[in-house]
């Protein structure tokens, strides 16, 4: 089972947020202003973060022969998009990407990305994320546009890989820590009152059986909160209604600037929520910074972050306890793994974002896996129903504790039928 239970988890937060069971380092970073932090003391986190950048997270030894690309596909049908890559030798593997996204970038993944790919030896992934960015000058394009393409392709490798060598996809990336998932449950709603927002979450609460809770404040991105006072009013509601035992944490997807966030974390902290998610807009760092000194509620942040230079920056600064990097926004589980290493250098905690649905929350699931900091507690919203698939090691649900297991089959864990792939129509354009 994952690390830690939820009573654990809770005490935690009653004492202070997850600092409070972090390491010395960490709980420092927490409790003091980083901005105070001694010159040479910011430059040992830099030097520390720097090795762990170093060290490679695809266990390229389990293949000692080349692994060449000799075909790599985007299929469409209808709204969903498929990668499928094949090697010379026969092996295949399968991804289901970002619909949402692709429908807008598939261009640049046909034109931009998959050439790149063909005739590559697919073992030296690593260094292939990151010499695509510098192929026809994909860098400039940096975001979305190149990351959730590159995602795709490194999840499609990735399962190629894991059928190839009989594991999973957390088992490429990492040693498996965790072999369950407890699932916190997320209500993404707005503009409607505190009330309605607690029967909302009641009611998914008693579908997925979660022992752990978030919901949205604020008006996302500094616009106009709806009904005013709503955030003020929901935070001490959601935990008179759902009680003391009940893990609570809010996402503000930066809704305020800090002279508006610190009141409302320490409005948080006063009813003993575990984390502040993206208090301010997600590129505002000197001031999510100033924000989580100020507090003693962990912030979390990262869903939006592009850059492994900023997650660096915010990391050896203080300005996160929690990275939220999205494992495709992010463009993959070895950018996301590299995140993770850093954050669990320095005492701090990783709950990965995903943006997607279809396969996007097993990709999660496999990351999770593989990583030592894991949060206690990560988003599942379900797979996509329309999906056609079978697993053979898990039933992808959550159980009545709110814990649901990780495929162990190889690669990405699951069967996709057949017929249904056959539907879809290579991409050329």
């Amino acid at each position: 089972m994952m690390k830690g239970s939820r009573r654990n988890f809770l005490v935690s937060a009653l004492s202070g947020g997850v600092a409070a069971t972090l390491p010395p380092l960490a709980h420092a970073t927490v409790r003091n202003p980083a901005s105070h932090l001694r010159t040479e003391e910011l430059e040992a986190r830099y030097a520390k973060l720097d090795e762990v950048l170093k060290q490679p997270v695809f266990k390229r030894e389990l293949f000692p022969a080349p692994v060449i690309i000799e075909t790599l596909e985007l299929l469409r049908y209808k709204d969903s998009f498929l990668c499928r890559v094949r090697s010379k030798d026969g092996a295949e593997g399968i991804s289901i990407s970002n619909a949402a996204q692709m429908a807008v970038l598939y261009p640049i993944f046909v034109k931009r990305m998959q050439p790149f790919f063909i005739g590559k030896d697919a073992r030296n992934i690593e260094a292939l994320v990151e010499e695509v960015t510098v192929y026809q000058s994909n860098y400039k394009a940096t975001g979305l546009a190149i990351w959730v393409p590159l995602a795709t392709i490194e999840f499609a490798i990735l399962d190629m890989f894991g059928k190839m060598a009989n594991k999973s996809i957390g088992q490429l990336i990492g040693d498996i820590h965790n072999t369950h998932i407890s699932v916190y449950q997320a209500n993404g709603e707005r503009d409607i009152s505190a009330e309605e927002t607690i029967e909302h979450i009641q009611r998914d609460v008693a579908i997925s059986k979660a022992k752990a809770i978030k919901f949205k404040l604020g008006g996302r991105m500094s616009h106009p909160e709806y009904p005013a006072g709503r955030s003020e009013k929901l935070i001490p509601l959601v935990r008179k209604t759902f009680g003391d035992e009940m893990v609570i944490s809010a996402d503000a997807n930066g809704s305020y600037t800090p002279a508006q966030a610190i009141p409302i974390g320490k409005l948080m902290q006063e009813y003993k929520y575990a984390f502040f998610e993206e208090p301010v807009p997600f590129d505002w760092y000197e001031e999510t910074r100033q924000v989580a000194d100020a507090l003693r509620i962990p912030i979390a942040g990262g869903e939006q972050e592009p850059s492994t230079h900023n997650f660096r920056w915010l990391i050896a600064n203080g300005a996160l306890s929690i990275v939220q990097q999205d494992m495709f926004y992010f463009g993959g589980m070895v950018r996301c793994m590299r995140v993770a290493r850093m954050a669990n250098v320095m005492g701090k905690q990783c709950i990965p974002h995903i943006s997607s649905t279809g396969l996007g929350y097993l990709y999660m699931m496999h990351f999770v896996s593989a990583i030592p900091n894991s949060g206690p507690y990560h988003e599942f919203k379900e797979f996509n129903n329309e999906l056609p698939y079978t697993c053979a090691t898990s039933t992808l649900r959550s159980d009545d504790n709110g814990v649901l297991q990780i495929p162990t089959g190889p690669g990405v864990g699951v069967e996709i039928d057949p017929a249904y792939i056959a539907k879809h129509k290579v991409v050329t354009a």
